[in-house]
């Protein structure tokens, strides 16, 4: 049975991990660049910071939810043990509320000084990651990262509508991107920690199809990931800084996943998972440039 308190007193650096303000930051790369390409100019200074504002305090929220409802899986799994509400040095109680202010504040920004659309929109993401994904897809499919990645690649998105109001077919493309990269992202690190999903029962494409159908799988999908990554070009949101970019990026991914396709030793899925983080920065920064800052005579 789970101890009714928790087992140490929490710092501040407890609680911030518990809002995994690596992936927030990540995913507020992606939302500023979505405000950024939503409009030619400047984006108001009101919605660039209370936007990404409610966007990370929401995101934050859902982060901690994920610990909470993963908080026996992370016990066991040794990339986890130590997490906070894992150690229990943050109770489930105290993780609630943390949660539940940063969510209700995150919303109530969103709500009141951007506009509805992004509000409800990004407390659907809220939900979809902390309990579609976390609560029954994650332990339901080996297709779980597939199907609950659509709530990762909303983003770019909820900067999007922060700054116009409505979703718009542009937006939507950045979407696909963050959507088509995050399989061949996550399931690179699930080769490397299969012997821990295997240990909790949770149904990860490598234990539950092997590694040498994930690794195929995996480059497939960064196939479809590259032809995706060209589609702002084709559709004319982008440039040809943009395009080079974009097949460069896409030809050293595709090149990363080819070699663990034919190399067996798990350091190298590893590099695959180091470098799609890269992958999905450059991209959106390269974007971002192509987009904004040349046009303006700014480099």
């Amino acid at each position: 049975m789970e101890k009714a308190i928790h087992d140490q007193s929490a710092s501040f650096k407890d609680y911030l991990e518990l809002t995994k303000p690596t992936v927030v930051a990540l995913m507020l790369l992606t939302s500023v660049v979505g405000m950024l390409m939503a409009v030619p100019g400047l984006v108001p200074t009101k919605i660039l910071i209370l936007g990404n504002l409610g966007i990370a305090l929401c995101a934050a929220s859902a982060a901690t939810l994920n610990h909470l409802v993963d908080r026996a899986v992370d016990r066991v799994m040794s990339r986890t043990k130590n997490r906070p509400i894992a150690q229990r040095r943050v109770g489930n109680f105290e993780a609630i509320v943390f949660s539940g202010i940063l969510g209700i504040v995150g919303f109530w920004i969103l709500i009141t000084q951007i506009n509805a659309l992004t509000a409800w929109l990004t407390l659907a993401s809220l939900l979809g990651y902390a309990l579609i994904y976390t609560v029954f897809l994650k332990r339901a499919t080996p297709q779980n990262i597939v199907i609950g990645g659509l709530a990762g690649a909303t983003p770019p998105l909820l900067g999007w509508t922060a700054v116009t109001g409505q979703v718009e077919s542009d937006s939507l493309l950045l979407v696909l991107i963050i959507f088509a990269w995050t399989p061949p992202h996550f399931w690179a690190l699930a080769i490397h920690r299969k012997d821990d999903y295997a240990a909790v029962d949770i149904p990860m494409l490598p234990v539950t199809h092997g590694t040498v159908f994930t690794r195929l799988h995996i480059f497939l999908y960064v196939i479809l990931m590259v032809v995706t990554s060209l589609l702002p070009y084709a559709s004319g949101m982008s440039g040809e800084i943009y395009l080079a970019a974009a097949l460069l990026l896409g030809g050293r991914f595709l090149w990363l996943s080819a070699e663990l396709m034919r190399d067996e030793n798990p350091t190298i899925a590893m590099h695959n998972f180091k470098f799609s983080i890269t992958y999905l920065m450059v991209l959106f920064v390269v974007m971002l440039i192509d987009h904004y800052l040349i046009p303006l005579g700014l480099i």
